[in-house]
Formats: structure tokens, C-alpha cells, sequence
């Protein structure tokens, strides 16, 4: 009798060892499932807050309005819009007809592009130095968040730039950086060069004033080349 009962005994526990060691890695499987599941909400939460962050403390784009009086003696207005974060300054020059031609100066790929009013076209030529003195104007004028600058009739100095266009000369979109492809969109681009002027049997057919905060204006005519 106590024999029958001393192995009943021992199968009862025979039994419930299995059942307690099954039960063992279902805890562990469990306890590894909640620290991945933390693990990735801690990543998620810290992704977050630095997106957050960066959206907040990225660089704001500066308006600068300088108010100047041409060559003709008429009050004028022009925007200036800085973008740091782009190394760009683009100039809106809106003519007494109401008509705005755009000029962008981009320094992180050394371009200045031109796109005048009324025309399916823009215009590059390579920046030089002086491009980059007076871009820099601008950019010191941002930081310090002057949004008008008056410009001293009496103090301005005005000269004359010739471009001239190069038939047949495009540019490789793909190479003139992202900021000319954005103004540009779809239009041709040409490449234009500094020249001394036109010659007496070429004809100037645009030009754009442009002031700069060194109080210095620039009166910029086109004109096509000899092919």
C-alpha cells in the first residue's frame, strides 16, 4: 500500500515538474519582450525631441528692405531676402512699371542668376569677390535683424555692368546648384559673361538696377555676344 501510494506520489510530481519548467522561459520571453518594447519607446520619445528641436532652432529667413532713390532721383524700394541656412541672398527689384526681376546670389555654389521680368529665361555667370563682399553686407545686416536700410543719395555710388549672353551656352541644370534650379524652375539658362560694354553695333535691351547695403548701386545690362 505505502508502496503504491509513494510512487503515485512521485508521478503527481513528475507531472508538475514539467508543467513548472515550461512555465519558466514563458517569464523570460515576456520580461525580454517589455525591455525591447521600452527600449524602442525611449528611441522613439529621443528621435522625437531632437526633430523637435532642430525644426525649432533652424535659422529663420531675414527680410532687409533698402529704400534708395535712382539714377532718375525716384524713391525705390527693394527686398532682400537672406537665407543663412542656404548661403543665399535673393534680391526682388520690382521697376516703376510694377514689374519684379529676381537676383540670386549664391554663395554655396558661387553663382549669381538673374531672372528678369517678362522673360522665359534666366541668366549665370560665376560669382567673384566682390559678389561675396556684398553678400556678406547683408548677411551682418540679418544678424542683427535690420529689416529697412535708407541708403544716402548723397553717399551712393552708381556704375554700370555689362553681361554678355552667350549664344548657345546653357547650363547643366543638374550642376547650378538646388537654390538657381528652384528660381529658374523650368526655364533655359544661359551663361553670360562681364564685358567692357557692347560695342557700337550691339544694342542693350535690359537692364537691372541693383543696390547693395555698401551703398553702391549697379546698373546691369545684357546684351547677346558675337557668335
Amino acid at each position: 500500500m505505502e508502496e503504491e501510494r509513494s510512487s503515485a506520489g512521485n508521478a503527481t510530481s513528475a507531472e508538475r515538474s514539467p508543467r513548472a519548467k515550461s512555465k519558466t522561459p514563458s517569464r523570460i520571453f515576456w520580461v525580454i519582450l517589455s525591455v525591447i518594447l521600452l527600449f524602442a519607446i525611449i528611441s522613439i520619445s529621443v528621435v522625437g525631441i531632437l526633430r523637435f528641436t532642430h525644426r525649432t532652432t533652424k535659422p529663420v529667413l531675414q527680410i532687409v528692405r533698402l529704400t534708395f532713390q535712382n539714377l532718375q532721383g525716384a524713391q525705390a524700394n527693394q527686398l532682400a531676402f537672406v537665407d543663412k541656412s542656404k548661403n543665399t541672398v535673393t534680391y526682388h527689384v520690382t521697376s516703376p512699371s510694377n514689374h519684379t526681376t529676381v537676383v540670386l546670389f549664391d554663395s554655396e555654389n558661387g553663382y549669381v542668376c538673374y531672372k528678369p521680368a517678362d522673360q522665359n529665361a534666366c541668366y549665370l555667370r560665376k560669382m567673384d569677390d566682390w559678389d561675396l563682399e556684398n553678400i556678406q553686407l547683408s548677411f551682418n545686416l540679418s544678424e542683427h535683424r535690420v529689416n529697412q536700410l535708407l541708403l544716402q543719395n548723397n553717399q551712393t555710388k552708381y556704375y554700370r555692368e555689362f553681361l554678355g549672353i552667350l549664344p548657345g551656352r546653357q547650363a547643366n541644370v543638374g550642376s547650378v546648384g538646388e537654390a538657381v534650379r528652384t528660381l529658374c524652375g523650368q526655364t533655359s539658362i544661359y551663361w553670360v559673361r562681364k564685358r567692357d560694354g557692347p560695342g557700337k553695333k550691339r544694342l542693350i535691351y535690359l537692364c537691372i538696377d541693383i543696390c547693395f547695403p555698401s551703398n553702391i548701386c549697379v546698373s546691369v545690362c545684357f546684351y547677346y555676344l558675337p557668335d
